[in-house]
């Protein structure tokens, strides 16, 4: 079983070269610590930063530098700052190639609930909703059951929507899942976790063909 920064890990191995990528607040900040050295990749805060680096070592943090989540954050060399509407100017015009965010609830179909909860006081969507909308690639970054041990692999989301049909691949502390239109489609299970324990986890339709391998982190 994986932990926060074992699926920010294993995220990281979809992050190409040359790509530009958009981190959602959570464990989608992690991934931008585990970026093969070898490529170059543009990290996007819709705050208005682009060319972030890793999390700042304990003492060299800067508080003006921060994310979307309002951590601290490093930037790498040529990285440039801007006001929100440059920020959503570059989603809203398709200029990310890959959105990694995280989400409450994920629906077989691809619908993706991460913004609300009823009955809880929220500052607003955020810019989720501008994120799964433009994006053509999303990855999801998420536990695969809630505190309760239910699953948040769902047939049909409960939550309100912020997307439909949109997401691409799942990476939770259990497997890789990538959203078809049969449903969930097991790709890899985590190290010490069997396929009998993610269907289990998963209320949704779940496709098992053949061997699943063992995530390689």
């Amino acid at each position: 079983m994986l932990d926060k920064n074992g699926i920010a890990q294993r995220i990281a191995k979809e992050v190409q070269d040359g790509y530009y990528v958009n981190l959602g607040i959570g464990i989608p900040t992690l991934v931008a610590n585990y970026v093969r050295h070898d490529i170059e990749v543009e990290f996007q805060s819709e705050n208005g930063v682009l060319g972030m680096g890793p999390f700042p070592f304990e003492g060299e943090e800067d508080a003006d530098i921060i994310n979307a989540g309002k951590q601290t954050i490093t930037t790498l060399p040529g990285a440039s700052f801007f006001d929100s509407a440059m920020s959503f100017s570059m989603i809203r015009g398709q200029h990310v190639d890959l959105t990694i965010l995280g989400a409450m609830e994920v629906a077989e179909n691809g619908d993706i609930s991460n913004w609300k909860i009823p009955g809880r006081m929220v500052k607003g969507m955020g810019g989720a909703m501008d994120l799964v909308a433009s994006a053509e690639n999303i990855i999801v970054a998420m536990m695969h059951t809630n505190k309760r041990g239910a699953s948040k692999l769902l047939k049909a989301c409960t939550l309100p929507l912020t997307g439909v049909g949109c997401v691409k691949k799942i990476v939770t502390n259990l497997a890789v899942i990538e959203v078809t239109d049969k449903g969930f489609k097991l790709l890899e299970r985590a190290p010490g976790v069997s396929v009998e324990d993610i269907k289990n986890a998963t209320e949704g339709a779940l496709i098992v063909e053949g061997d699943i391998p063992e995530m390689n982190l």
